[in-house]
């Protein structure tokens, strides 16, 4: 009887997240497929929120397709060498994601507070070279903490109470007294992701637009990019600085689903669908406008 209760928990286990990864690819992979298509979404915004996009994808499959296989399959196993690649991908997207995330930033930084300035600094050259070193930036921090964590001892029954190989479970189950490398590459993170939540000139140039409609609409382009973005750093620094304990809790698992799950879904509906310009991407996509004469002639020489 146990046994049956404990399946049909995790056939809606694998059902739940199965659901949320397929809203959140499909969230993603519009939002990919239409700044790709639409010549009118080639502003450096909107070149960020494609690499966004893309970047979510991995994030997230990184992590919910081995938990729902696993739930399927009653398989609650990993391999040590599957262990490490997995930690290694999540934290490197997971910084990635808090470099892109800073660009992002910026760039609302320039378009707000220097205007006039903007088509010069944004250009292309210099978008690109930002989305290559907030890649390149995540993976180096992903090598450095993985490298630094997995040097240490672990002598312990090696069970982790959680849906994918997480630096809280693994210290957990450590019997290393001295983790200097770990605190150090910590701290790299917890200090990078204090400093791009910064806003205070933007909301300082915001405030001093004379109109309603003016500050309304700097306020809605930058209130859901703060709110995302303290929804993932609160709650991974939370999971990483909390004291670890020998049980686990609910805690632990909302955490984790927060920094790991919550943005990649969420990101296409905060930052993309409610754009009016991106919407109508969307409409033409849906009446095949995307296929003129030129597409035509393109695909079909």
């Amino acid at each position: 009887m146990i046994n049956m209760a404990n399946f049909k928990l995790q056939v809606l286990y694998a059902m739940l997240f199965l659901l949320i990864y397929l809203v959140s690819l499909m969230g993603n992979l519009l939002i990919f497929t239409l700044i790709s298509l639409d010549e009118h979404l080639q502003s450096p915004m909107y070149f960020f929120l494609k690499n966004l996009s893309f970047l979510d994808l991995c994030f997230i499959s990184t992590t919910l397709p081995k938990s729902i296989t696993n739930s399927l399959s009653h398989s609650h196993s990993i391999s040590f060498t599957g262990c490490v690649l997995q930690f290694f991908l999540v934290i490197s997207f997971a910084a990635s994601e808090l470099f892109l995330l800073t660009m992002m930033s910026y760039d609302r930084y320039v378009a707000i507070c220097q205007p006039l300035h903007y088509e010069v600094i944004m250009i292309r050259e210099t978008c690109v070279k930002m989305a290559i070193v907030s890649w390149l930036s995540g993976g180096l921090f992903g090598t450095l903490y993985s490298a630094s964590t997995f040097t240490l001892s672990f002598c312990r029954f090696k069970e982790i109470h959680q849906f994918f190989c997480d630096f809280p479970s693994l210290f957990k189950l450590s019997c290393s007294n001295i983790h200097i490398g770990v605190d150090v590459t910590l701290a790299i993170g917890v200090t990078l992701g204090i400093l791009s939540v910064s806003y205070g000139p933007i909301f300082s140039t915001v405030l001093k637009i004379p109109t309603t409609e003016g500050k309304s609409k700097a306020f809605s382009t930058c209130l859901p990019h703060l709110m995302v973005l303290m929804v993932f750093i609160t709650t991974g620094v939370i999971a990483y600085l909390k004291p670890p304990k020998e049980s686990d809790s609910v805690l632990d698992l909302s955490l984790s689903l927060f920094y790991t799950v919550v943005p990649p879904t969420l990101n296409p509906v905060i930052y993309s669908l409610r754009n009016k310009e991106i919407k109508n991407a969307l409409m033409k996509l849906i009446t095949w406008k995307y296929f003129s004469k030129e597409l035509i002639a393109k695909c079909f020489p």
